[in-house]
Formats: structure tokens, C-alpha cells, sequence
């Protein structure tokens, strides 16, 4: 027989580990763990994919929908195309008809009456002159005439476009006239006068004239040869720019010009696509940049623009980007306009802090507070954000910041009792001698200078005269035997004067002396004022 194992070996084989159980234990916690995170990775993956499958496929119908948007705007326009030269052309010829007659009356002398470069009464008039430049084809005229009316501006927007109508040949006449400041200023002698704002309304008004008749904005009709001349001009133009300054130092109506020529001749080209936006927000602050900035192609770079126009501190012009392209959910206005005053009154506390002329400084800090108001508000108007942003509260600092304004205009009222000089020829008196405790008042009376009429008191009837009545003539000087630091060393009365300051004490002048007969003839009376 074999031996027989001892019990406590047995005992020992049977029992299992305690430590062992539990890392069995840990190591099922770990896998099943494992598992769990695997599985929502790979879910998560599945459903990534399953977002970008949909995606793709939106993409791809969207790109078929503009495919073939495209080629049937393409294939309309193949097939408008000599309907719209046609109707082109036979305006051409009226327009041509007409302006011959125009030169043969004014030829005739049957036109004299009509003075283009003289003042006009009103709309009529106004329209009725541009037309008959537009008619003559006179581009020298027709500048002169658009320049010297800045005041009317707003009429010229709405009246140049239908005299391009009549025009023969509309697109050349804007070029021609605009040349003598556009690409380069051709002024024999360079004025301050900045034409920028003619050229853009002239090549704004020249838009809605070269629209295809048929199929509209979409397509503008230019001849090859009037195009390749805006083309040179635009080259010209960016060619000057290292003269003009570079992009940085460009002024704003001439970046405006050059991107409405742009628009205005459809010459945009994409290579150029970064000046444009670096021109664009150099000039952010202009009302009609957001637009142009489309027209030219950077839309899908707005976002960009956006954030840097808000890092640069021009959260105002952000807002104006931010609503003509939609982007109003990205970027909420209120923030910005918020963010925008704040930005305003940080500069005017450096302002402040920075400048010497105290006086100078609390206007311009003012005048800046003002027309941050002023912007913010027109903007809340603008765009109906009343709900958002209250105006109320804005309202009332503008309008407090008038009053103060205001205020600070009126002259300075003189005050009732201010001591003049008068007719007296002396030093005037200390200011406070009349007022100082210890001064020693003369019992005798104020004794004039020669040049004015004796009048005497008695000392009987006032013993003690006012110290503090004064006039608009020669007041009573009270006389004290210790001189006054910082005072006039005049002798009002005749007395001996001392040049300078004096430390001793000034001898006391000696009473006059009175005659009876003498005091008889000034006898002084009750009526008589006491000067």
C-alpha cells in the first residue's frame, strides 16, 4: 500500500487563496472595463462615419444642384445673348439719334438757353443738364459738373443713372471722366480737395446702365474694349500703391474707387483675392465695404475677417460684416457693441492720464464718449436691437454729455461784486485789506486824488466810515500801519509810496488839517453817496 498523505498536507491543498481570489476577481473588473470602452470607441467610430457618409452625400447633391444651376444659367445665357445685343444695339442707335440732334440744335443756336456748367432750380433742371452732357458725350463737362455738387448728393444718385441711359456709350464717358483723379491724379496742382466720392457715386450710378436687359445683374454688358481699358487702369492703380504709401498708409475714397471699379466692370480676379481683403480691412469703418467685400469675392473668408476686426478693436464694423453675411448666430451683435464702448472709455482713461493739457484732454475724451454714443445707437436703430440692448441708459449719458457741452459755451458771468479799478490811476489795494482783523482803520475821512471832485465827511457825523462798501468808482483803501506782505506799495491818497516789499512797519500819515472855512464849503450831505 502506498503511504498515506499527512492531514495537514491536506488541509493545506484544499484551502484556496484568498489573494488569488481577488486578483481573479480584479482581472474580470479590467477586461470587463476594457470591453465597455472598446465598444463605445468603436461605436463612436461607427457613428463618425455614419455623420461624414451624410455629410458627403449632402455635399455631393449640392455640388449636382449647382452643376446644374450652372449649366442652365449657362445654356440661358447662350440663348439671351443676341436678344440682349439686339436690344442693346438698337438702344445704342436711339441714343446715337438723339445726340445728333442735341449737337445740331446746339449747333443752330436752338439749345443757347440751356447753360450746363450754371446753377440749376431744381431736379428737373438738375437731371435735364446731366442728360444733355451725357448726350454730347462731354466727360470734362460732365466731371465739373458732378464735382461742384457735393451738396446735392443724394440727388445725383438718383438722377445720374437715368442720364447714362441717354448716353451713347456710357461705360467710356465714366471712364474718360474720372481719369483726370483715377487711377492717378492728374491735377497739375494737387488741392485738398479729395474727388473720391464723385468717382464712387459716377461708377455706382454706371452699374444699374450696363445690366443685360434680359437676364440682369448676372451678367453686365461690357464691350472687349472698354474692358481691357478698366483692366490697365486697375493694374495702373495697384501699381501706385508704393507711392500712395503701400496697403497700410492707402487713403479709404481711393480703396473705395478701385473696388467699386472692380464691381462696377466685373474685372475681379482671384489671384488677387489677399490685397483685396487686406484693402478691405484697412477700410472696414466705410459704410459700403461689407458689400464690396462680397462682390469681390470674400465671402467664404468673412469668418476670418470678422475675428480680425474684432481683435484689431473694430467690434462696430464686425457687427456691419457680421449682418450682410449672415453670420449674426456666430458672432451676436450686443456682446460686441458692448465690448465696443468699453474699448472707448479705456482710450479716453488714457487720454486722460496721458495728457498734459488737462482742459484739452476732457474735450477730446468727451467728443470720442460722444461719438461712441452716437455709433452704438445708430447700430441698436439700425438693426432693431432694442430688446437685446436698451437704449435708454445711452440715451441719457449722450444727453447729459450735450448739457455738459453746452454748458462750458456760455460766457462767464461777471460777479455782481467785483472790485474795479475804474477811473482811478493807482495800484489797485490788497484784496483781503479790508478784511484782515488787526487793521488799523483811520477815523479821518478819504482824502481823493486831484483829479477827482473833493468830498469830505465830517468826523462828527461819521466817526467811523464802512470799511467793506466799495463802488464801481474808487473804493475807501483802509489804511493799516502794517504793511501787508504780497500787497501793492501804492499810495492811494498821496502818501509817500515804497518800491518793493517792506519788512519795518510804514509811518502813519498825518491827519489833514481842516480849516473851519474850508469844512464849511464841502460841508458833507445826507443825499451825497459815500464812495
Amino acid at each position: 500500500m502506498g503511504s498515506v498523505p499527512d492531514p495537514g498536507e491536506l488541509t493545506e491543498l484544499a484551502q484556496p487563496s484568498f489573494e488569488e481570489f481577488q486578483k481573479q476577481t480584479s482581472l474580470m473588473t479590467s477586461c470587463t472595463l476594457l470591453w465597455q470602452e472598446l465598444s463605445d470607441h468603436f461605436t463612436s467610430l461607427e457613428q463618425n462615419l455614419m455623420k461624414k457618409s451624410e455629410a458627403l452625400k449632402q455635399m455631393i447633391e449640392t455640388l449636382d444642384n449647382q452643376t446644374q444651376t450652372s449649366l442652365e444659367s449657362l445654356k440661358r445665357r447662350e440663348v439671351t445673348i443676341d436678344h440682349s445685343v439686339e436690344i442693346v444695339a438698337g438702344k445704342v442707335g436711339e441714343r446715337a439719334r438723339a445726340a445728333l440732334e442735341s449737337l445740331e440744335k446746339a449747333r443752330d443756336g436752338g439749345d443757347g438757353s440751356n447753360d450746363d456748367s450754371g446753377e440749376v432750380d431744381d431736379e428737373e433742371g438738375l437731371l435735364s443738364a446731366l442728360k444733355s452732357l451725357c448726350l454730347k458725350m462731354d466727360a470734362r463737362g460732365f466731371w465739373n459738373f458732378v464735382t461742384a455738387r457735393k451738396k446735392e448728393l443724394e440727388n445725383l444718385r438718383s438722377k445720374i443713372p437715368a442720364a447714362l441711359v441717354d448716353c451713347v456709350d456710357p461705360a467710356m464717358l465714366v471712364l474718360e471722366a474720372i481719369s483726370e483723379v483715377f487711377p492717378v491724379d492728374k491735377r497739375a496742382e494737387k488741392m485738398s480737395n479729395d474727388y473720391g466720392w464723385a468717382c464712387v457715386v459716377i461708377l455706382e450710378s454706371l452699374t444699374p446702365v450696363m445690366v443685360d436687359p434680359v437676364i440682369g445683374k448676372s451678367r453686365l454688358l461690357v464691350t472687349p474694349s472698354v474692358k481691357e481699358k478698366a483692366k490697365e487702369i486697375a493694374e495702373t492703380w495697384k501699381a501706385s500703391l508704393e507711392e500712395r504709401g503701400r496697403i497700410e498708409n492707402v487713403k479709404t475714397p481711393d480703396v473705395h474707387t478701385f473696388l467699386q471699379h472692380l464691381v462696377t466692370f466685373g474685372i475681379v480676379k482671384s489671384e488677387d483675392l489677399a490685397l483685396y481683403r487686406k484693402l478691405v480691412v484697412g477700410s472696414a469703418w466705410r459704410k459700403q465695404m461689407p458689400k464690396l467685400a462680397v462682390s469681390v469675392g470674400l465671402g467664404d473668408q468673412m469668418p476670418d475677417m470678422i475675428e480680425e476686426l474684432i481683435s484689431r478693436g473694430q467690434q462696430l464694423d464686425a457687427v456691419h460684416f457680421t449682418y450682410e453675411v449672415g453670420l449674426v448666430d456666430k458672432f451676436p451683435p450686443v456682446p460686441l457693441l458692448k465690448a465696443y464702448l468699453r474699448d472707448a472709455k479705456k482710450s479716453a482713461a488714457s487720454i486722460m492720464e496721458d495728457s498734459s493739457n488737462t482742459g484739452r484732454a476732457t474735450h477730446l475724451v468727451a467728443r470720442k464718449e460722444q461719438s461712441a454714443l452716437k455709433a452704438v445707437l445708430k447700430c441698436i436703430e439700425e438693426y432693431k436691437l432694442e430688446e437685446e440692448f436698451p437704449p435708454e441708459n445711452l440715451k441719457k449719458r449722450l444727453d447729459q454729455l450735450e448739457k455738459t457741452k453746452t454748458e462750458k459755451r456760455k460766457p462767464a458771468a461777471v460777479p455782481a461784486n467785483k472790485r474795479t479799478r475804474a477811473s482811478y490811476n493807482g495800484p489797485m489795494p490788497p484784496a483781503k485789506a479790508g478784511r484782515i482783523t488787526n487793521a488799523y482803520v483811520s477815523s479821518f475821512p478819504f482824502i481823493r486824488s486831484p483829479s477827482h471832485s473833493p468830498q469830505y465827511a465830517s468826523p462828527a457825523a461819521y466817526p467811523s466810515p464802512p470799511t467793506t462798501v466799495y463802488s464801481n468808482r474808487s473804493p475807501p483803501y483802509p489804511y493799516s500801519p502794517e504793511i501787508i506782505p504780497g500787497s501793492y506799495q501804492g499810495s492811494p491818497i498821496g502818501y509817500p509810496a515804497y518800491n518793493g516789499y517792506c519788512n519795518g512797519p510804514v509811518p502813519a500819515p498825518a491827519p489833514p488839517v481842516y480849516h473851519p472855512h474850508h469844512h464849511q464849503h464841502h460841508q458833507f450831505h445826507p443825499q451825497q453817496h459815500y464812495y
